[in-house]
């Protein structure tokens, strides 16, 4: 338990100083008192931010660890989703008296791809 704490804090703490920012340009910005103004007014996730701004140009060079491992771990997702959930609906919409299959889930299940 007490291994599983610690691997999870450090963790936690190499995740956290990607999050951190660029100390040295807040730096160099409070000593000058200029203001560096962002890629864009829009936020990131805006429609319209593709039409006015070069999203790349606003993205930081470190990307968030995480967003690597989701690239990593997808596939697995997707296995996990064709071997395990999809039989799963399938068992249970052949019984829904038994199992609580309701028009809602069959609608969900009916919209995947």
């Amino acid at each position: 338990m007490r291994t599983t704490a610690l691997a999870v804090g450090m963790l936690l703490l190499a995740t956290a100083a990607g999050c951190a920012g660029n100390h040295q340009q807040q730096t160099s910005a409070d000593a000058d008192g200029s203001y560096t103004p962002p890629a864009s007014i829009y936020s990131v996730m805006d429609p319209t931010s593709l039409i006015y701004t070069d999203v790349a140009a606003g993205a930081s060079p470190s990307d968030n660890p995480w967003r690597w491992s989701g690239f990593l771990l997808h596939p697995l997702g997707v296995a996990m989703d064709y071997g395990l959930n999809r039989p799963i609906y399938t068992l249970t919409s052949k019984m829904p008296y038994l199992f609580g299959y309701t028009s809602e889930d069959s609608m969900l299940d009916s919209q995947r791809r």
